[in-house]
């Protein structure tokens, strides 16, 4: 269905965020028992234009039988080797407070590659401590803990004060991409991959709309 050297396309930033929906809509088919799907059928799922999913598709060289669609089980495999779900990408964890503690938790990561291997603070009472197994190490530790367990990947959750500072260190350790959940805006060099992710922002727009809901209601 597709070409492995799909794997080194860069795609629009749009479509590379619809993919996972994709995905997790032809997983639920896998589940079930389903052979074929065509983009009709994913796009009435997650309301997405089914020649959107298709040219989505096409930047992968997956493309669909006609009639038929496209097989659930190679999709699946595809769209996963694709954004790089099946394989283990090793993250610390920094800041355990109650959002790094529930990321820690999150059995559902895993299934998307992301394994958290340890948490870091500053906090003398977390400090020593494990969650889920995975060991809370102090934030001076950060550089000899990256050499031994060769990690890439930063999940930043700590109060908005610390971000840069924390943003500083993890840079500094030799850590080349950053989560940030915090709501601050972080500084990084061009050659640190940056992916924010506020729930504050979401939240923001979410009692927006809902504001414009009551008046148009009114």
């Amino acid at each position: 269905m597709g070409e492995k050297s799909v794997a080194k396309v860069i795609l629009p930033e749009p479509t590379l965020r619809r993919l996972p929906w994709y995905l997790a809509y032809v997983r639920l088919q896998q589940a079930h028992g389903v052979e074929y799907v065509s983009s009709t059928q994913i796009a009435k799922e997650i309301n997405v234009d089914a020649s959107q999913i298709a040219k989505d598709l096409s930047f992968l060289n997956i493309r669909g039988k006609t009639r038929i669609g496209y097989e659930v089980e190679s999709l699946v495999a595809e769209l996963a080797d694709f954004l790089g779900f099946g394989v283990e990408h090793k993250a610390f964890m920094i800041g355990v407070g109650s959002l790094g503690s529930a990321l820690i938790q999150d059995q559902g990561l895993l299934q998307y590659g992301l394994n958290i291997v340890a948490g870091f603070d500053i906090d003398p009472t977390v400090i020593g401590r494990s969650i889920r197994g995975v060991p809370v190490y102090s934030m001076d530790e950060l550089g000899v803990k990256q050499k031994e367990l060769d990690t890439e990947i930063g999940v930043l959750a700590v109060p908005v004060e610390f971000a840069q500072d924390a943003t500083d260190t993890m840079i500094a350790c030799g850590l080349q991409a950053i989560w940030n959940f915090t709501p601050f805006r972080i500084k990084a060099s061009s050659d640190i991959v940056i992916q924010n992710t506020s729930i504050y922002a979401h939240l923001a727009v979410m009692y927006n709309r809902l504001d414009e809901r009551h008046r148009l209601l009114k």
